[in-house]
């Protein structure tokens, strides 16, 4: 479920950057967060989790909800590919505390942030004190 493998890029459905773009305006002004799981190679879904910290610059994923998407994950040998979160007020990378509570750096981190006439989504990924910007290409 958590192989660690090379990331250049990453893909995602359009329809997936839709449904996270939806969920990142509906829980405005918290931050919005989830999983993007990879079911099988062609086939990437985003799922919405509570954010339990209800905070416009801060999120943690509510516990039982995470804990059934892995269980799902495990049971399914579904892969991790990502976790995303917006960030409200920016900035449009990496926060201080992204880094320091990074759990699944093997995952490609997305961070949805606010830009002139909507929203924007960039794909990094972690390090224990530093970030690397990697491309996303929509399909």
């Amino acid at each position: 479920m958590f192989d660690a493998q090379p990331v250049k890029n990453f893909i995602l459905p359009v329809s997936q950057w839709k449904a996270m773009e939806m969920q990142v305006r509906r829980c405005l002004p918290e931050e919005a967060c989830g999983f993007i799981i990879e079911k099988e190679p062609s086939r990437i879904e985003a799922v919405a989790v509570t954010n339990t910290l209800h905070s416009p610059v801060r999120f943690r994923m509510e516990p039982g909800e995470q804990l059934e998407l892995m269980t799902q994950m495990d049971e399914h040998s579904w892969r991790l590919a990502g976790i995303y979160h917006s960030h409200p007020k920016g900035p449009n990378h990496p926060s201080a505390t992204d880094l320091a509570e990074a759990a699944y750096p093997q995952a490609v981190s997305l961070i949805w942030f606010p830009q002139a006439g909507g929203w924007d989504c960039r794909a990094f990924i972690l390090g224990d004190s530093s970030y690397t910007e990697i491309a996303i290409n929509l399909v």
